[in-house]
């Protein structure tokens, strides 16, 4: 550790990289503002492969432009070339053509990367208030081509039931197409329960042929968004310090919680508060 300014300076080599694969979020509580946010608060440097930019705010997308293919896997290139990325994680993909880059681009460095990087795919298909974000062939080329590539895939109940075909409306449901999940893509499946009613958010994990619950209490009259993209970022940042799955996902949850709960407020716009 050196010193500039009167500062300790952090060596490079004890902060490990994390990279984000999403869209740009003008309000910046979601996409690649809350990931780089949520990775700055948990000591993990960000990098980002940005494949859209979105007009929103809180509730309400009003237009969304993809970038190229070509620029989005030039992005991961340049980056994994030049920085000792440590973990992935993906959100908003846009489209099918961007899907299958990224697909094809993480396989390439699948095949370069020892030990294999850890890849979070947070499977944004509808935004917080509702909009749909994807059309039904990006969501195919999630299924077949991006989600056998995932260490952990971290669906709420409305992308899960997008997923399985079945409504999810209670704890036994959510078990079930968990399974069905883990069973269909071959990897970590972290069912987010919290949409269903009662005092705590629930959320299920199937991993290694196990079944474990991480809870937390709901904080009620909050109406943000952005928290599928923080939850997904943070515990991409737990495995980016090599954190067992079960350690990343809990420190993940309260970290989630706590930035709902000390969230900022302007009249009737709600943000996360990411910097507990």
């Amino acid at each position: 550790m050196g010193k500039h300014n009167g500062r300790r300076l952090q060596s490079a080599a004890t902060v490990p990289v994390a990279l984000s694969i999403a869209g740009s979020d003008s309000s910046a509580g979601a996409g690649i503002q809350a990931d780089l946010k949520t990775f700055s608060a948990l000591g993990v440097y960000g990098v980002t492969a940005v494949t859209c930019i979105v007009a929103e705010i809180p509730g309400k997308v009003s237009r969304i432009e993809p970038v190229s293919a070509k620029i989005v896997r030039e992005q991961i290139e340049v980056l994994a070339k030049n920085f000792p990325i440590a973990a992935i994680k993906t959100g908003l993909l846009c489209s099918a053509e961007i899907v299958s880059t990224v697909a094809k681009t993480l396989r390439n460095l699948d095949k370069i990367s020892v030990p294999r990087i850890p890849l979070v795919i947070d499977p944004v298909f509808v935004a917080t208030g509702g909009d749909p974000l994807l059309e039904p062939a990006a969501i195919e080329s999630y299924e077949k081509e991006l989600f056998p590539l995932a260490t952990l895939i971290t669906p709420n109940l409305d992308e899960a039931e997008r997923l399985v075909g079945t409504k999810i409306n209670n704890r036994q449901s959510m078990r079930g197409a968990g399974k069905e999940l883990q069973k269909r893509f071959g990897t970590g499946i972290l069912l987010k329960g919290g949409h269903l009613a009662g005092e705590h958010a629930v959320d299920i994990l199937f991993a290694n042929g196990e079944v474990m619950e991480f809870s937390e209490l709901k904080v009620f009259g909050v109406a943000t968004h952005g928290t599928g993209c923080t939850y997904s970022a943070a515990i991409a940042a737990g495995l980016a310090f090599d954190q067992p799955l079960e350690e990343a996902i809990t420190r993940a949850k309260k970290f989630v919680t706590d930035s709902i709960r000390n969230h900022f407020q302007w009249d009737d716009v709600h943000a996360l508060n990411h910097s507990i």
